[in-house]
């Protein structure tokens, strides 16, 4: 305790500095920030250490958690709707449908790489288990992610460009998965806002440098590849030497630990993966069926309707620590159902929200970013934003019964789910077209969200304990 009061200290003192007008000559804050960094990390390479220095940035700051962690998920989520705009605009509509296909499997391989394992390291308040064995076990999990990912190219058959395209989208998504286990670490020391910064870096300079590579080549091949490099460099120079400096150091790795984090995450880890192939189902049914340029469509609409998940999340999962310790307490059980209703509540408006502004201006801006008319996709856009608010109430419902630790209820939901959505969307798509991927979408999310809020009562006010 004495020794987080005089961190504490330490940083406000600095904080105090920081806010003193700068002297002639003297280099911005960020700039100073930056060297101060640097300085760090030479520090560290110079004794071969993470035990080089003291921590030196304060926890428990709850403006910067909710700042600076959602400017981290808003980078994080216009990372794949701006890329989309850029290769649209640089490369063509059919080549940017490429792309979008390939970030799209590049994503669903994501869940393989993360291993539903985020919420219950972060809730793991105790530290059952020790952060090396999550390192060692997320290390495992993304060497599957690409396994998988490269057995997925020969299978669908790909040729030699879209295959390049596609491992350069995995090899982004693979560094995001690993930096994830350390940005749940800073979140487990109370330090969110330090996880932040670190996925909006990672998403910026990914951001930029595809751009940049696109306009110069005009060679999407580069610019994925490109991308991937660039993530591999922000997670060597931020995220993981900020893990390491800023979070108390941690027991060894334990056999038995990796194990049991194998066995008590596969249902998330099962029910999230399900989820991410639910919502993905609709584009693989369209791939081979329709032109690559409908990826680009389907995904501009899409786009909007994931924001809300989004939106919804920046509020609930800054406290998701804070949430677990709610239901640990019984005397505050009402409380937590208070918390479950509200959350529900924030998703309804969010949705007539995003559906008042597409129908007041959404649909024209669709078309001014990426140069094509969206008038015909109108009705399409409301459905999708329909399922994007689903999707969020689905999302917050699973993480609740996560915390509630019965993630293995949700999974038989998710399996039936995906049932539904790969024969209807299957069907439809070649009955239907376009607007059948969007209408299996919908469907499926109705479907999905009924299952889930009736599990989820049945777990709450059946018996859980």
């Amino acid at each position: 305790m004495y020794e987080q009061e005089l961190e504490r200290e330490e940083w406000l003192l600095e904080s105090r500095r920081a806010r003193q007008p700068k002297e002639p000559g003297e280099p911005p804050r960020l700039v100073r920030a930056a060297n101060r960094w640097w300085d760090r990390l030479l520090d560290v390479a110079d004794k071969r250490s993470f035990e080089a220095g003291a921590s030196e940035y304060a926890a428990n700051q709850t403006t910067r958690d909710y700042v600076l962690n959602t400017l981290g998920l808003g980078a994080w989520g216009a990372l794949f709707p701006l890329l989309s705009i850029v290769a649209t605009q640089l490369a063509g509509a059919e080549h940017a449908g490429m792309f979008s296909m390939a970030f799209t499997t590049a994503t669903l391989m994501l869940y393989i790489g993360n291993y539903g394992v985020r919420t219950y390291q972060v809730s793991d308040i105790d530290e059952a288990d020790s952060f090396a064995s999550y390192q060692v076990q997320r290390i495992m999990t993304c060497a599957a992610m690409l396994l998988i990912g490269a057995l997925w190219c020969v299978v669908r058959g790909y040729d030699h460009t879209m295959t390049l395209i596609t491992w350069g989208a995995f090899g982004f998504r693979a560094v995001d998965a690993l930096a994830d286990t350390y940005e749940a670490r800073l979140q487990q020391m109370d330090k969110l806002y330090l996880s932040g910064v670190s996925q909006a870096a990672r998403a910026i300079l990914g951001i930029v440098v595809f751009t940049v590579l696109l306009f110069v080549t005009h060679n999407l091949v580069f610019a994925c590849m490109g991308m991937a490099v660039a993530a591999v460099a922000s997670f060597l120079l931020l995220t993981l030497p900020l893990a390491l400096l800023e979070t108390p150091k941690s027991r060894g790795a334990d056999r038995v630990e990796i194990a049991e984090l194998f066995v008590e995450c596969f249902p998330a880890f099962a029910a999230q993966f399900l989820f991410a192939l639910i919502e993905t189902m609709p584009k693989f049914a369209m791939e081979g069926v329709l032109p690559y340029e409908d990826q680009v469509y389907f995904n501009a609409i899409y786009f909007p309707a994931q924001s809300i998940l989004m939106i919804v999340g920046f509020v609930y999962k800054p406290q998701l620590v804070r949430i677990a310790t709610v239901w640990a307490d019984r005397a505050k059980r009402a409380r937590f159902d208070l918390i479950v209703v509200a959350m529900l509540v924030v998703s309804v408006v969010v949705t007539l929200a995003m559906m008042l502004f597409f129908g007041a201006v959404g649909v024209w801006l669709n078309g001014l970013m990426y140069g094509v008319d969206f008038e015909p996709y109108r009705m399409a856009q409301y459905l999708m934003i329909v399922a994007g608010g689903l999707s969020a109430g689905i999302d917050f419902l699973y993480q609740i019964i996560t915390v509630l630790r019965r993630q293995a209820a949700a999974t038989v939901l998710y399996l039936l789910a995906f049932f539904v959505v790969a024969i209807a969307s299957t069907i439809l798509v070649r009955v239907v077209g376009f607007d059948g991927a969007v209408w299996s979408y919908l469907a499926v999310m109705v479907v999905l969200f009924a299952m889930l809020g009736t599990q989820f009562c049945v777990i709450r006010f059946g018996g859980a304990r």
